[in-house]
């Protein structure tokens, strides 16, 4: 039977000098940024700080150095992804491209796409969207109906896309299609494609308010919209594959257990100025489940430092990974007993306030639980 592989994985140790240089640049940068706009951290967009990050070399990490990467290490990248979760940078307009489109392109898109693309990216002026999910779908992409019909010199799509973060704000939509259909395997006729969110006319951007009041989701409407055959990514049909490539990348990384890290920095500061040592040992737990969950995200690192495939793995630290952020809220009113609060209050109040109405999302974004717990268990054999 399939097992799980967690190799032990330690950080190089030249990686210290980056973490010490990332943190500098940190301090700089956040230094008056409240913390419960810090607990966004990879749902921050700020345009600003990505050209910045972009002009320090810290997008495209990996990437060639002929498409305005910099062929540095799956470590180095996770020191620097480590850092600016845990402080609680404003990543999110430079995350998707950088996480999963960008290495989509460098697996499967053509060389015009890498070269028009790859560059602005690294440079942390171009941002990127996924276009996955559809209305009565959930998680089940093979159900993917929005089509992309063969036309002259391209495709011409219809459907609708859903709970597409940052698409009012994103030049390029990574998205799936149906090109055609196979009664007897809903996995066929898949394919990926590459759209100009700025410049291709019938397409309909329309903003959706999450709990928090948050308007980063978006519902994408594609009405006879014209897709040029040159944004094809890979080939025709062979969307399902590559998508879940792409998916090991968005499931593996540091920020499926350092979403809620601003609140446990809160509660340690809040237990500090009361004194003594209540709440020491379920801190103590949650650091311990912490540190558990790094050292599988590092493994994970590793493998791909390899040139691995770890899906399995990765759908295993995404869903340990959720429910440990999800937790924290409920932990941390437990051990304080303090209210959320929105817009007032202590920082611990208004960090706790925003991380309650939004983790639920957490175990949604990426693949629900449940879609998870099948891939594990068909990874395992056991389905």
């Amino acid at each position: 039977m399939q097992t799980f592989r967690f190799d032990l994985c330690e950080l190089p140790e030249e990686t210290k000098g980056l973490r010490e240089e990332v943190r500098a640049f940190l301090d700089n940068e956040l230094r008056h940024v409240p913390a419960v706009t810090r607990a966004q951290t990879w749902m921050g967009f700020d345009a600003d700080f990505s050209r910045k990050m972009g002009e320090r070399g810290w997008i495209g990490m990996r990437w060639p150095k002929r498409y305005g990467g910099h062929e540095r290490s799956a470590f180095d990248r996770y020191v620097v992804l480590e850092e600016m979760l845990a402080a609680g940078a404003p990543v999110g307009g430079h995350w998707i491209g950088d996480r999963q489109s960008g290495p989509l392109l460098l697996n499967f898109g053509t060389e015009e796409q890498r070269q028009l693309i790859l560059p602005k990216v690294a440079r942390g002026e171009c941002f990127f969207c996924i276009g996955m999910s559809e209305p009565d779908s959930g998680s089940d992409l093979a159900a993917t109906r929005t089509r992309a019909e063969k036309v002259d010199g391209g495709y011409k799509v219809n459907g609708t896309k859903l709970w597409t973060s940052n698409a009012h704000k994103a030049h390029y939509m990574i998205a799936l299609f149906r090109t055609s259909q196979d009664p007897n395997n809903k996995h066929a006729g898949l394919t990926q494609f590459l759209v100009d969110l700025k410049n291709t006319d019938g397409i309909t951007i329309r903003p959706i308010k999450d709990l928090a009041g948050n308007a980063h989701f978006n519902e994408v409407v594609f009405e006879d919209a014209f897709v040029p055959e040159g944004m094809l990514v890979g080939s025709e049909g062979s969307g399902w594959a590559q998508v879940n490539a792409e998916l090991a990348f968005e499931r593996s990384g540091p920020e499926r257990y350092l979403s809620s890290f601003i609140l446990l920095v809160e509660m340690i500061r809040e237990l500090q100025k009361r004194g003594g040592t209540d709440g020491a040992r379920e801190i103590g737990r949650l650091v311990a489940e912490l540190v558990t969950l790094r050292q599988m995200s590092l493994s994970v690192a590793g493998m791909l430092d390899k040139g691995e495939n770890p899906a399995l793995e990765a759908s295993v630290v995404k869903d340990l990974g959720t429910g440990f952020e999800q937790d924290m809220p409920v932990k941390a009113h437990e051990i304080l007993g303090m209210e959320p609060t929105i817009g007032s209050g202590s920082d611990f109040e208004q960090v706790l306030g925003y991380l309650t109405q939004t983790v639920p999302s957490f175990s949604l974004r990426g693949g629900t639980r449940e879609i998870l717990r099948g891939i594990i268990a068909r990874g395992l054999g056991l389905r």
